[in-house]
């Protein structure tokens, strides 16, 4: 069950922080892409938040499998930190050039910022959220 709950709270971490994120930085006019992108995606038309959403929830799993029994200081700090460079690393080095998108120091940045986001989101999920963290009570929100 605690997988199920990983891959939801990568999913909605992606909802919420990350795309959330992306709206406060679109809304202060610092990048051009706007959040909740419900155009359709390559190659089966799913809405490309959903798109992304649905591989939040795929990245959830190995973060949940890294922070899960991590005391608390240790559990927030690399949930932001393989959030960062994980999924920015995958999206800049494979997924941007596949589809055509060019990678700049500045996607870079924007990258480690959203997915720092998302980490987080998927620590706040999977901990105060969901209580699924077997080992550090400490982190329990009375």
């Amino acid at each position: 069950m605690q997988w199920v709950k990983a891959f939801v709270a990568g999913f909605l971490a992606t909802l919420v922080f990350h795309q959330g994120l992306l709206a406060l930085l679109h809304a202060a006019a610092v990048v051009p892409v706007s959040p909740y992108n419900w155009a359709p995606s390559a190659p089966l038309g799913v809405p490309a938040v959903l798109s992304l959403a649905f591989w939040g929830g795929v990245w959830g799993l190995p973060l949940w499998w890294l922070i899960r029994f991590k005391p608390a200081h240790l559990y927030w700090s690399v949930a932001v930190l393989f959030g960062a460079i994980a999924p920015t690393v995958v999206a800049m080095l494979l997924v941007f050039p596949m589809k055509g998108i060019p990678v700049s120091a500045t996607t870079w940045v924007g990258g480690f910022m959203l997915n720092a986001a998302w980490g987080l989101g998927v620590a706040v999920f999977m901990g105060p959220v969901f209580r699924a963290y077997p080992v550090a009570p400490e982190m329990i929100v009375k």
